[in-house]
């Protein structure tokens, strides 16, 4: 899991647990590697400290990983292309690094992994009955304890700029919210 403290790795970590994987998080700095701990990860690795590659590898037995979140792009999709599994997925989730990276097929098609993009949104659209049922087992989740919503920050309108500089600074975690 690529920014495991943040606001929607936060999530991924919380909901990797509770469907009994084993979560090795990836994240920026000491205080986030804190905060991916405290969320059940059971590996954490801060890229500014280590490869995460290297420690995907060897937490794995050189298999590699079976899922690959990456809300990151960019370099950190090309280098996790060289930790995911035989037969292993790369999830797409966006691309907060601020590169769009580009696939190259042909080390999919030699390592027989899947790249597959979500964007959540277009399921109102197309599959408005899976977004009920998500949020219906997410709710059954967060009802048992879990998944608890990770929000560090809750910001009145006038903070809101100061708010949205520190997320483009990756200096935030987990969710910031504006309360009216």
């Amino acid at each position: 899991m690529h920014a495991a403290a943040g606001g929607v790795g936060s999530a991924a970590v919380q909901l990797g647990k509770a469907a009994g994987a084993r979560v090795i998080g990836v994240v920026g700095g000491p205080e986030k590697a804190a905060v991916a701990r405290a969320l059940g990860a059971d590996v954490v690795v801060d890229r500014r400290e280590e490869d995460f590659v290297e420690v995907v590898k060897a937490e794995t037995g050189g298999r590699g990983a079976d899922v690959v979140y990456d809300p990151v792009g960019g370099e950190t999709y090309q280098r996790s292309t060289k930790c995911v599994s035989f037969e292993g997925r790369i999830l797409v989730v966006g691309f907060a690094g601020g590169q769009i990276q580009s696939a190259a097929l042909n080390h999919a098609l030699v390592k027989n992994y899947s790249i597959v993009g979500l964007h959540w949104g277009l399921y109102h659209r197309y599959d408005p009955a899976a977004v009920a049922d998500c949020h219906r087992a997410l709710t059954a989740l967060a009802a048992q304890g879990a998944v608890r919503p990770l929000v560090s920050q809750r910001l009145a309108l006038d903070e809101v700029a100061d708010g949205v500089q520190e997320l483009a600074d990756g200096v935030t975690v987990g969710r910031v919210v504006y309360v009216s």
